[in-house]
């Protein structure tokens, strides 16, 4: 470094990740500023990683201890700090000097100037056993603490409390605030309260969140504050904001732990949360409906109409909300599960050759305006098995990049088929606990179609009734799921009734508790709906 080499700017520090620890000089030179990062770039490009230059500056103890207007920091608080100013010959503080003393032997050791001009710093001395900035000023234990990203900060906080808690700022900036902390942990824990007052910015952020875990439990708080950092806020006269921020600031806790007196506010967010009634009245009354964040799962046996009743309730979200809806059908294609959902707005079966004979000019158009045309359902295009990456990629993406409020997943075991590789338990406990995750992270309602394995006793084709313990592959399907849906259906009886009827029975009911039969469905062959009915009684004549 040349003796009339000046500070040039800020940049990211390439081996600590600072994003502007990194001071670059006018002869190209460049020096990390964070605790611990030894990365230093010579004029003439080469690189050093392993130590910087040896300290090149001994210790600055110059100028007076003074008020720093321009700060809005007065000499009381310089002098409490030790902190001083330079001019120059027309009365201008052209330089700060933040002192750093020996935690041990109350001498200074250390120093950072600030050049006014152009806002660069340098260190003089040593910090080799150095506190925190301030940290000689204050004694140990005591009701709060602030700690803050910058020394300057650290004079603000002072300013705006009028000295009432100590306060203290780290050396390195964000990036290094963990060995600083570290370093002085058993002077800071004397404390009953420690307030981290980092800047607002997302590196100040991150820098907060990577120390809170450093102290006892229920000891450290996080200030956000509405402006930059609090020596923004003392320049703007937001005492009042900044004093509020920081008595607001909650006491931190690992994710996951939620305080009793938190839940109040979360209780009231739930009454905006609404219920959405099934298309079938009975159903009702044992569910109260569906809701977003519920994963519902669906199940039978093979050939039972799952996905006909599927194609009703996507039909149904279309008309009863204004949401968008995703569509994984994985058994069909897309124009399968267009003509499927047109056919259920057309009352009539659109993908039959003598149906579509019938139809009038446009109509067809009509019934695709009314439903695809109104540019709320996404579809996945894909036919067979998917891996379950790829698939929870998709639902998170259709969540989150679509919008879409409701997904339906038909169905789960053709992506297992795929991922199984021996251990189809292991594969479906995997899938239903990130579809859960996706549920909860996303607030979508998702809809689940599942098979079921092979009763010991009479067959599901049959009219067999179905249990949970029939879910086919693993507990963690009834487990995680919100509410589980069977159908039933004796699809060979002789009685045409019966055998288009299908009994819903509610299997397990996270939200009310009700289970058991519900409802009754009946399978209209002409127009390919599902309407409710009551239980099915087999006649005489139909028996024989």
């Amino acid at each position: 470094m040349s003796e009339d080499s000046t500070f040039v700017k800020h940049e990211p520090c390439p081996a600590c990740g600072s994003e502007d620890n990194l001071a670059r000089y006018s002869d190209g030179h460049a020096t990390c500023f964070t605790a611990g990062c030894n990365h230093y770039e010579h004029a003439d490009g080469r690189v050093v990683t392993e130590s910087k230059p040896t300290q090149i500056r001994k210790l600055e103890m110059s100028g007076v201890i003074a008020s720093i207007p321009d700060r809005r920091i007065s000499q009381q608080t310089s002098k409490k700090f030790g902190v001083t100013v330079e001019y120059d010959t027309n009365g201008q503080i052209v330089k700060h000097h933040y002192p750093y003393f020996d935690k041990d032997n109350g001498r200074q050791i250390g120093s950072k100037c600030r050049v006014v001009e152009n806002k660069n710093f340098y260190a003089s001395g040593s910090f080799e056993n150095a506190g925190l900035f301030g940290q000689q000023a204050f004694r140990g234990g005591g009701k709060y603490i602030t700690i803050t990203e910058g020394e300057a900060d650290a004079l603000a906080v002072h300013e705006m409390f009028d000295g009432k808690y100590p306060v203290v700022s780290i050396r390195s900036g964000a990036a290094g605030a963990g060995k600083d902390i570290k370093a002085n942990l058993e002077w800071l824990e004397s404390f009953e309260n420690v307030v981290i007052c980092f800047d607002s910015d997302k590196a100040g952020q991150d820098g907060a969140r990577a120390v809170l875990d450093l102290f006892s439990p229920n000891k450290a708080k996080n200030v956000v504050l509405t402006s930059k950092d609090a020596g923004e806020m003392l320049k703007e006269r937001k005492i009042q904001m900044f004093t509020k921020e920081w008595w607001n600031a909650k006491v931190y806790r690992p994710d996951g732990i939620v305080s009793g007196l938190d839940t109040w506010d979360m209780i009231q967010a739930q009454k905006d949360v609404k219920s959405i009634p099934y298309p079938w009245a009975c159903l009702n009354e044992f569910t109260y409906g569906f809701r977003p964040r519920e994963l519902v799962t669906i199940t039978s046996g093979s050939g039972m109409g799952k996905s006909q009743i599927v194609r009703e309730l996507e039909h149904y979200l279309l008309n009863a909300t204004e949401d968008n809806i995703g569509i994984l059908a994985l058994e069909e294609d897309v124009p399968k599960t267009t003509y499927g959902i047109m056919s259920i707005e057309a009352n009539k079966l659109l993908h039959i050759p003598q149906v579509k004979e019938k139809l009038g000019e446009g109509e067809e158009r009509k019934y695709w305006e009314k439903t695809f045309g109104l540019g709320r359902i996404q579809l996945l295009d894909h036919f067979g098995s998917t891996s379950e990456d790829d698939l929870l990629g998709r639902i998170r993406y259709m969540a989150k990049g679509l919008d879409c409020k409701w997904i339906i997943l038909d169905h789960l075991s053709i992506v297992v088929s795929d991922q199984a590789q021996g251990d189809e338990r292991k594969a479906i406990d995997s899938i239903m606990t990130n579809l859960r995750k996706i549920v909860q992270e996303t607030g979508v309602g998702l809809f689940l179609v599942s098979h079921l394995r092979r009763p010991s006793g009479k067959a599901h084709e049959d009219g067999g009734q179905i249990s949970l313990a029939e879910l086919r592959g693993s507990a963690a399907i009834a487990q995680l799921s919100d509410m589980v849906i069977g159908l039933e259906r004796e699809q060979q009886h002789k009685d045409p009734v019966v055998r288009n009827t299908t009994t819903v029975r509610v299997l397990k009911n996270r939200f009310v508790g009700l289970t058991g039969a519900a409802c009754y469905l009946q399978y209209d062959a002409d127009t390919g709906r599902m309407t409710e009915t009551t239980c099915p009684v087999a006649t005489d004549e139909a028996q024989f």
